[in-house]
């Protein structure tokens, strides 16, 4: 059997190692937000166990119906700390034995298991939300509760968040590395059947490129607000003026948005976010088509006259020449937002 590359034994190893981090780091987290609950509600779901606050959440799914939540009742929990670990072993043993095959079969193995995981995972999640007690004190007909297999979904007055957590990012960093030794060893063959010789001295570039593509994680920018339809996350308002407000990502990709830069700071200083996680803010343009502007970078204009929907009073511009012509227009006057934020 034709043997591995260097570069591909060394991705190979660096998959089976990021594995490990899916045992004793939370793989998948969902997080509640409900005006009810300013600091939010999370469930992290482990390789074996569920985690946080699990007993407030199965409180609240009672009165909706819905199953509460006890590891012990899920098999997944007792069979995947063991298949995680198979993968570790069996990505040590591809990369020790360097055989292109037994690589191949590593790679297929993997992303079976990936495809089988997040249909049993949305499985569950269907179960769950749509399988409810007909005796249940809340019951609104037609509703169901499954939460969003991964990104955002309202659920009556709680926004429902499901994203990867660390354990869950390495499991995709290990999919991109080995993604990786794919794309080296077909590079490598074509370069060979053409040339005869190798290509893994000169592809190693591409190869390290990946592995500090794949180690950065998941980093968000703003998301497209629905005007009309989405609500200030501060004010409870329906933000409806493309002029005004914004939104805040936090370091996990988690988006809070509202309708006037009144609203973002006065939400940062609730602590409803804790400082570690503040992330990046961004307004939304003066102009009115809806493009972010990150909130530092920002040219700022406070006037009287712009009668924003909380009374903040703040726009904010790409450019100063933008900024002028408003302050000239409208008699403002320049802010930074370190100023504002004071």
């Amino acid at each position: 059997m034709k043997k591995l590359s260097i570069v591909t034994r060394i991705l190979t190893l660096l998959a089976a190692l990021s594995m490990i981090a899916a045992i004793y780091y939370p793989i998948w987290r969902i997080e509640l937000a409900a005006p009810q609950y300013p600091e939010g509600l999370c469930l992290y779901i482990w390789a074996n166990k569920l985690g946080s606050d699990v007993d407030i959440i199965n409180g609240l799914n009672h009165y909706i119906g819905m199953k509460t939540l006890h590891a012990n009742e899920f098999i997944e929990f007792t069979i995947l700390p063991y298949i995680i670990w198979s993968f570790v072993f069996l990505g040590i043993l591809a990369a020790a034995l360097n055989k292109k095959k037994i690589f191949h079969i590593y790679f297929f193995l993997f992303i079976a298991f990936a495809v089988i995981a997040m249909v049993d995972f949305y499985r569950w999640e269907y179960s769950y939300g749509h399988n409810l007690n007909p005796e249940a004190p809340i019951q609104v007909p037609g509703q169901s509760y499954q939460p969003p297999l991964i990104g955002y979904k309202q659920l009556l007055n709680f926004g429902a968040y499901s994203v990867p957590d660390i354990g869950g990012w390495m499991i995709v960093s290990s999919g991109v590395l080995l993604l990786g030794g794919v794309l080296v060893e077909k590079l490598k063959s074509r370069r060979e059947k053409k040339a005869g010789i190798g290509l893994a001295n000169k592809i190693a570039p591409i190869a390290m490129g990946i592995i500090a593509l794949s180690m950065m994680g998941c980093t968000s920018g703003p998301e497209t607000i629905r005007f009309g339809k989405d609500p200030c996350d501060h004010c409870k308002m329906t933000i409806m003026d493309k002029k005004f407000g914004g939104e805040i990502v936090t370091s996990k990709g988690k988006i809070f948005k509202f309708d006037d830069a009144r609203c973002i700071v006065d939400y940062k200083k609730s602590g409803a976010i804790k400082k570690e996680n503040e992330g990046n803010v961004y307004l939304l343009d003066y102009s009115g088509d809806g493009g972010f502007i990150l909130a530092d970078k920002a040219f700022l204009m406070k006037s009287e006259a712009l009668h924003t929907p909380m009374g903040g009073n703040i726009a904010a511009f790409k450019d100063a020449a933008s900024r002028q012509k408003a302050i000239s227009e409208l008699q403002g006057s320049p802010i930074t937002w370190d100023e504002l934020t004071k």
